[in-house]
């Protein structure tokens, strides 16, 4: 118990960092954080070494966040009004981007630098203002796909604003 507690109180601060870092909120990062620490109360193995835990640990992590988004995914989340009422604090980045620019260029740079494949979702999707079904049939792809893709599309165009918003 001594030894589970030491790991607990050297770990704490790593994983709950991690959790936050993917799900963006401080309430849902500190009970998914919870929730890893006693799965892995109750089945870690200890005569493991420390680093063979902490990475096992990982693990629990990766699968508890996984499981959260599919929930999180399955309820329908319709307005942004929503989202702020579910606790929603928006991008997990402290520092504000730098606004430079027509926001017209900033899109065009960043839809630039995405592949070609969350490029054409994302035009289709938001500049063409296109359905989810509509987009599937445009592109090939069902539904779930395009939904898939259009939520990673937003997520890498997130990651390169500030990079390209950053170096102008």
């Amino acid at each position: 118990m001594q030894e589970f507690q030491t790991f607990y109180q050297e770990n704490l601060g790593l994983i709950y960092r991690y959790v936050y870092s993917k799900v963006g909120n401080r309430e849902e990062a500190e009970d998914l954080t919870s929730q890893i620490f006693m799965k892995a109360v109750r089945g870690v193995d200890t005569e493991r070494g420390s680093q063979s835990i902490q990475k096992w640990l990982f693990q629990v992590a990766r699968t508890t966040i996984a499981d959260y988004w599919r929930a999180h995914y399955r309820v329908s989340v319709n307005s942004l009004e929503e989202l702020l009422e579910a606790g929603w604090e928006g991008p997990a980045d402290e520092e504000p981007a730098v606004m430079d620019g027509k926001p017209e260029d900033r899109v065009q740079r960043i839809l630039q630098a995405l592949p070609e494949h969350y490029r054409e979702v994302l035009t289709c999707r938001f500049l063409l203002n296109l359905s989810i079904h509509d987009t599937a049939m445009r592109m090939n792809l069902t539904e779930a796909n395009v939904k898939v893709l259009q939520f990673r599309a937003l997520k890498r165009a997130a990651d390169l604003e500030y990079v390209i918003v950053g170096t102008k």
